[in-house]
């Protein structure tokens, strides 16, 4: 499912509540049919990659890894992404010596390292080089047809377009709509995800808000 919506339209604070980062101001989220409140461990699955990933300074890619792995209980890893982007081969870079996309590759590493049951990938794309972009993309999609839920923001509509099955677009903290790509190709006539919200948009995304 791609979250989409203007800067300020609520996608950061949902996938916040979502994760149990901030508590919504009314109303209940639901994780395995029960309240994220009644069952605090449902957050181990979920893997996280967040927009831009704060990290220790002084730490070293290893021992990053090394401290995350022996946090959790789970020891077996899914570690395709780590060996994909070559991160075996940089261990003893500190994370203050990376650049904005190897921090990328590290938070992509990381959100995929349990082998969550779902995945939250914030602008999962930004920073990364073509190549490595396409790597997380065949990820995502390896992943989507295991049966996951996968939740991914983009302002890059393109890269969403081989990913997207869901759409939900949000403004001023309303859901507008939650379509599947198959409605919304049919009510707008067009294929690629960016021209399907430019029609939408064009046509009165106001007409079809409602409340969350």
């Amino acid at each position: 499912m791609s979250l989409i919506g203007p800067n300020g339209s609520g996608k950061t604070t949902l996938i916040k509540s979502i994760l149990g980062l901030v508590k919504p101001g009314s109303g209940q989220i639901f994780f395995s049919d029960e309240t994220i409140s009644q069952n605090v461990e449902y957050r181990k699955n979920i893997g996280y990659m967040p927009q831009i990933g704060r990290y220790p300074d002084n730490m070293k890619i290893g021992q990053l890894f090394k401290m995350i792995k022996n946090i959790r209980t789970e020891k077996e890893w899914d570690e395709e992404m780590y060996y994909r982007f070559k991160l075996d081969t940089i261990l003893d870079k500190s994370m203050k010596a990376l650049s904005g996309g190897t921090r990328q590759k590290v938070s992509a590493a990381l959100a995929f390292l349990f082998n969550p049951d779902v995945l939250i990938l914030d602008e999962p794309t930004a920073g990364l080089d073509p190549l490595s972009s396409e790597i997380l993309k065949d990820k995502i999609l390896s992943e989507k047809e295991k049966g996951k839920l996968i939740l991914i923001t983009s302002h890059v509509l393109s890269d969403l377009d081989d990913l997207t099955t869901d759409v939900m677009y949000l403004q001023d903290g309303k859901i507008v709509f939650n379509k599947s790509m198959d409605e919304l190709k049919q009510e707008t006539g067009e294929e690629k995800l960016g021209k399907v919200i430019a029609w939408m948009i064009k046509h009165g995304l106001q007409k079809q808000e409602m409340s969350y």
